[in-house]
């Protein structure tokens, strides 16, 4: 067991761990942060997305030793109150993206990422940047949708700084 010092959501967080644990067992297991899903265990289905800084990292592929003094973000975090995560949940809503809803945290995180990198992104860039996260109730078009309709209701809006 090693000792990692954490920041999560903003929060210090020290946890004694095996440096090879997934990211994401820390997250549920250690700080109860039960948003992200383990899907696959092999990096390959993205319903255990986080952000790491400002970049999408699928943790259960993640060891805790590589996290470093890098924040993580999880769908839990304070952050997605900020105006484009909430007109992202509110797409994903409308647009009825979610059927089992196991990958959502997912793909709103990585939605997210993209938000932070591109505040107009094209319908090409939204299904590139969205292509690693799989949903296997097959609502990847109604996912799509979702960001496409909060890219146009962000592209409407002034930019607010989070809170």
């Amino acid at each position: 067991m090693t000792s990692y010092r954490l920041q999560v959501n903003g929060k210090p967080h020290t946890v004694d761990v095996d440096p090879d644990t997934p990211l994401l067992y820390v997250l549920r297991n250690d700080l109860k942060l039960n948003g992200a899903k383990f899907g696959c265990g092999l990096g390959q289905c993205g319903s255990c997305t986080v952000m790491l800084d400002k970049a999408p990292v699928m943790s259960c592929v993640l060891p805790v030793s590589l996290v470093g003094t890098r924040a993580v973000r999880t769908v839990e975090s304070p952050g997605t109150r900020w105006v484009p995560g909430v007109v992202l949940q509110q797409a994903f809503i409308d647009e009825q993206a979610a059927q089992c809803g196991y990958c959502i945290a997912g793909m709103i995180m990585r939605a997210t990422a993209l938000f932070e990198r591109e505040s107009t992104p094209t319908d090409e860039q939204i299904r590139n940047w969205m292509q690693p996260n799989l949903c296997r109730c097959g609502t990847h078009m109604r996912i799509l949708r979702a960001v496409r309709r909060a890219a146009d209701v962000l592209a409407t809006q002034p930019v607010r700084k989070k809170r």
